[in-house]
């Protein structure tokens, strides 16, 4: 029996057949066989704002707009109160600007730097822990019978994380439904494309949930918090400091989450126990795989 395409309920979903985000790449395996797979693809992204040059980030190239909107207002380079006057792309230069209104107090803050697939983004990380003095994130309950329903949906959904591997998948949710699923090489890029487009449509934070493929560090806490989002989940593990800031700001966070089985080691008490994990049914072996055969 086929399974369940969940990709209508999204408003933006991925696309593991865009031309451009991967390639085909012939290798042999080790018995010797002949095998062709699907790789994906990296350029770089330069992002200005205004007549600023911020930064380069490795990136597949897909929603560049949003990734630029996203990185600058998670870095807080872009207030709630400055207008952004537009948002230009220009796939030649590989580079994208961002116009306000008025000069921002924050594009002297960063030299040229480039940043990589990696976690680390020096500076800016200092930058992003100063958004967090005072921050309290206000309570929101997250169903259990929610949590399994979105994992379930998420795991199943056609993506380049399921059909190529080696990148990151991020989906904003609210209640059951999956809203937004984007995907790069570093779940930086994939958590601020998401910020990006919650910047451009006017999206509230409140009551939604996100989701991502990879670790919960530090770093991934923090850009949740500071997008207002009360409520974090993971496929993978934890980071010690990431468990310290989501306890200290009032996140839910919660790891591991695989099939009827999941960790909580913030906000337990947020959690509303009821669906029976026992009728759960575990995942299907093609949605614990980061990769296509």
């Amino acid at each position: 029996m086929a399974e369940t395409d969940f990709s209508s309920e999204y408003i933006i979903a991925p696309d593991p057949e865009a031309e451009g985000l991967t390639r085909a790449v012939t290798g042999r395996d080790q018995t010797g066989t002949t095998s062709e797979i699907r790789v994906v693809e990296e350029r770089p992204l330069t992002i200005f704002l205004n007549s600023r040059e911020i930064v380069t980030a490795m990136t597949i190239g897909d929603y560049p707009e949003y990734l630029a909107l996203g990185f600058l207002a998670n870095q807080g380079m872009l207030a709630e109160a400055d207008t952004v006057l537009g948002v230009t792309y220009d796939e030649e230069s590989e580079a994208v600007v961002v116009r306000t209104d008025q000069t921002t107090t924050f594009e002297e803050k960063l030299e040229k730097k480039t940043r990589t697939s990696g976690c680390a983004v020096g500076t800016v990380f200092g930058d992003m822990m100063e958004g967090l003095e005072g921050l309290a994130l206000p309570p929101s309950e997250v169903n259990l019978s929610e949590l399994y329903a979105l994992s379930a949906k998420i795991n199943r959904t056609p993506s380049i994380y399921l059909s190529a591997g080696a990148i990151h998948g991020t989906v904003l949710c609210e209640g059951a439904r999956p809203l937004v699923y984007m995907e790069d090489v570093g779940r930086h890029n994939a958590v601020d494309k998401i910020a990006g487009w919650m910047r451009a449509e006017g999206i509230s934070p409140d009551g939604k949930l996100l989701y991502t493929t990879g670790r919960l560090t530090s770093e991934m806490v923090i850009k949740t918090a500071l997008m207002g989002i009360p409520a974090l989940a993971s496929r993978s593990g934890f980071t010690a400091w990431g468990v310290e800031i989501a306890q200290q700001v009032g996140l839910t966070l919660i790891g591991r989450l695989r099939g009827q089985r999941f960790i909580c080691l913030s906000g337990e008490e947020r959690l509303v126990r009821d669906a029976d994990p026992a009728d759960v049914p575990d995942e299907p072996k093609k949605a614990r795989r980061k990769g296509a055969r």
